[in-house]
């Protein structure tokens, strides 16, 4: 799905907090407000939700910072009041209601990865060569686009932003580290 996100690039947020060489990752924390959240009740995660990128990939042109979608600020259920969106991995890895920002030399733990690690990569690039345990990503169907969008279609590597992003993962093997 395609969606006019406002928002400015997180590497302009990350600047300000002037990391140092020894910061390799940064790691994000959501809001935890059981009162504003009641979804947070049911403990299929430990929260509050978290998630982490390597520095290269936060810095990148590619991920931002959003702040509002169509025009509009960000209403609470798409992530208010910030969010990053991070467009060749997938969507977990965007994520929502941001409050805390911890840079670190070492790999974060991510929710998802924390829950079922077999499963759920520090990585998560789409990538169609590498399955799910559960299911194939070699097809996908797309959002919001109508009676059409029922119609499998072949995944792109990246989302279709390889040609952009490849470089960030030189050398790594990408089966392995999903």
């Amino acid at each position: 799905m395609v969606i006019p996100w406002v928002g400015f690039p997180l590497a302009d947020l990350l600047k300000r907090f002037e990391p140092t060489s020894q910061a390799k990752y940064v790691q994000f924390f959501t809001l935890n407000d059981r009162t504003q959240m009641p979804g947070l009740r049911y403990p299929v995660l430990e929260w509050p939700y978290r998630e982490g990128l390597t520095i290269a990939e936060a810095m990148h042109p590619l991920a931002f910072v959003a702040v509002g979608l169509y025009g509009k600020v960000m209403p609470n259920q798409n992530g208010a009041p910030i969010r990053t969106v991070l467009p060749w991995k997938y969507g977990f890895k965007s994520c929502k209601s941001i409050v805390r920002i911890h840079f670190t030399a070492t790999q974060p733990q991510t929710s998802w990865n924390m829950a079922a690690p077999r499963e759920y990569g520090f990585y998560s690039n789409v990538n169609p060569e590498v399955d799910h345990p559960r299911w194939s990503q070699a097809t996908e169907r797309r959002l919001g686009g109508g009676l059409r969008s029922l119609a499998r279609i072949p995944t792109q590597m990246f989302n279709g932003y390889g040609e952009q992003v490849a470089s960030l993962y030189t050398g790594l093997d990408l089966r392995k580290n999903y």
